[in-house]
């Protein structure tokens, strides 16, 4: 069983014990208990919506020279905001915003996350949400195009 911890803690970074409790409920179910910890992860995020943001990040991203962003992306501390878990969320959502041009963080957050079109960019930023265990905001960015 305590290699099944380790897999299970490598693939969704939950900690030691919350993974031996997922397996444990799961009857060492390895999927299953791969649903029980994002189902407590988003429970988790969706506890910390509230909470104020006052670290973050900009982050820029210019695609072939003719589409730039600039992207505000807030967490609580800033040594979530230096992690890499952050910054790799910061990189993709500057890639989804020069791909699909939301209007507004509202409406990027309700579309499909372009490298995998089954979840939505709410979703995504809620499972590094219940990752790094702080909230996470999409203060605002801005998008220039050619």
């Amino acid at each position: 069983m305590d290699n099944l911890v380790i897999k299970l803690r490598e693939l969704t970074g939950a900690g030691v014990m919350e993974c031996k409790r997922a397996l444990e409920k799961a009857n060492v179910d390895f999927a299953r208990a791969v649903e029980f910890i994002h189902e407590a992860g988003l429970l988790k995020a969706e506890s910390k919506k509230e909470r104020k943001t006052g670290a973050g990040l900009l982050h820029s991203y210019v695609h072939n020279e003719r589409v730039g962003v600039l992207l505000e992306l807030r967490a609580e501390t800033d040594f979530v905001a230096r992690s890499e878990p952050f910054r790799e969320l910061a990189r993709e959502l500057a890639m989804q915003i020069a791909a699909m041009s939301p209007a507004d963080a509202e409406e990027l957050l309700k579309q499909p996350f372009i490298k995998n079109e089954s979840l939505t960019v709410a979703d995504m930023v809620k499972g590094i949400t219940a990752k790094v265990g702080e909230n996470i905001k999409v203060e605002k960015f801005c998008r220039y195009e050619l």
